[in-house]
C-alpha cells in the first residue's frame, strides 16, 4: 500500500465494532492488519485518536505491510455497517451564527465572540440511520456543518498553535427542533433530542485537509439543494474556535466541535420547509464525503 492514512471509519461487522481506513470501495481493518503484521494498535477508534504513537504506527503499517495481509484485512465497503466515527466523545461543542450569510438570513448581528452550546452524546447518529422526529416537534430543521475532531488535550491554546490539536474533520448535521429551541433562552432542549447529531461518514485526517478555509458545504433535502455555502464565509475559523473554546474549558481527545452552518436552513425561508416523515437529508463537504440520513416520525 503506497499511501498514508486518508479517511478513518468506524464500522460493525458480524456484530463486532472495528475501525479502519477507506480506500476506494473497500475498508481495511487496522487492528486486523496490525495483528497479521505483529504490530500493536488500539482496539477502538477513541483510543487510537488519543494515542499519538498509534498514528505513526498505523501510517508506517499501511505503507509497508505485506500486500497479502492488506488483502486479507480488506473487505468491500458494502459488507459493513458504517457507524458514527466517534461513539463516546467527551463533549460535543457547537457554534451558532458562525457564518455571515446565515446570520444575515435571520437578520442577526454577527457575533463578536463565538456563540457556543453543547449536545449530549446520546444525540449521535450514524450514516444512513434514521433521524427521529417526535410527533410533538412541528419545526424540524437541518444544519450541514464541518466538524472538528480534537486529537489531544488543549488548554489556553494560541491561534497560531491551534491546528496542532486537531486530529481530523468529519460532517455533522446539527438537527434542530426550532419550536423548542426558541422557547428557551438557551438551546439545549431544541438541539439535544436523541438522533439530533448525525455524524460521519468518516474522519479525514488533518494532513489531508491542511486548509479548511475554502471548502464547499452543501445540503440537499429530497434532492433539492437547500444549502450551498463555503467555509470561507465562517466568522470564526477553526483555529480561532479552538483558541476561544480552550480559554473556557479543557478540550480533550475525541471532543467534537461543530463549526456552524451556512445559509439555506428551513428557518431562514419565508415559508419554511420543515423536515417531515420520509424526507432524506444529504450533506456533502468537500474533502470529507457524504452524510445522508432519512427522517422518521416515531
Amino acid at each position: 500500500m503506497r499511501c498514508a492514512l486518508l479517511r478513518l471509519v468506524r464500522f460493525r461487522v458480524k456484530g463486532v465494532e472495528r475501525y479502519g481506513i477507506v480506500e476506494s470501495q473497500r475498508i481495511i481493518s487496522l487492528p486486523a492488519l496490525a495483528a497479521s503484521e505483529n504490530v500493536s494498535l488500539p482496539k477502538n477508534m477513541e483510543d487510537f485518536i488519543a494515542n499519538e504513537n498509534a498514528h505513526k504506527t498505523a501510517e508506517d503499517l499501511t505503507k509497508n505491510a505485506n500486500p497479502d495481509n492488506i488483502k486479507a484485512a480488506s473487505s468491500d465497503l458494502k459488507e459493513f455497517q458504517v457507524l458514527a466515527p466517534i461513539a463516546f466523545p467527551p463533549k460535543i461543542l457547537c457554534l451558532g451564527w458562525n457564518y455571515f450569510d446565515h446570520a444575515a438570513e435571520r437578520k442577526v448581528e454577527p457575533p463578536r465572540e463565538p456563540v457556543v452550546f453543547m449536545k449530549p452524546r446520546t444525540a449521535i447518529l450514524g450514516p444512513g440511520d434514521k433521524i427521529v422526529k417526535r410527533p410533538f416537534v412541528k419545526e424540524l430543521d437541518y444544519e450541514g456543518e464541518l466538524a472538528v475532531v480534537v486529537g489531544k488535550k488543549a488548554k489556553d491554546v494560541p491561534v497560531a498553535e491551534a491546528l496542532k490539536y486537531v486530529f481530523g474533520y468529519t460532517i455533522m448535521n446539527d438537527v434542530s427542533a426550532r419550536d423548542f429551541q426558541f422557547k428557551d433562552k438557551q438551546w439545549t432542549r431544541g438541539k439535544g433530542f436523541d438522533t439530533f447529531a448525525p455524524m460521519g461518514p468518516n474522519i479525514t485526517m488533518k494532513e489531508q485537509l491542511p486548509d479548511t478555509g475554502n471548502l464547499s458545504v452543501r445540503t440537499w433535502v429530497n434532492g433539492e439543494l437547500r444549502q450551498n455555502g463555503n467555509t470561507r464565509d465562517m466568522i470564526f475559523t477553526v483555529s480561532q474556535i479552538i483558541y476561544h473554546l480552550s480559554r473556557i474549558m479543557t478540550l480533550e481527545p475525541c471532543d467534537v466541535i461543530s463549526t456552524g452552518t451556512p445559509s439555506g436552513v428551513a428557518m431562514g425561508m419565508k415559508e419554511p420547509k420543515w423536515l417531515k416523515d420520509g424526507d432524506t437529508v444529504k450533506i456533502v463537504i468537500e474533502g470529507i464525503g457524504t452524510l445522508e440520513n432519512p427522517i422518521e416520525e416515531r
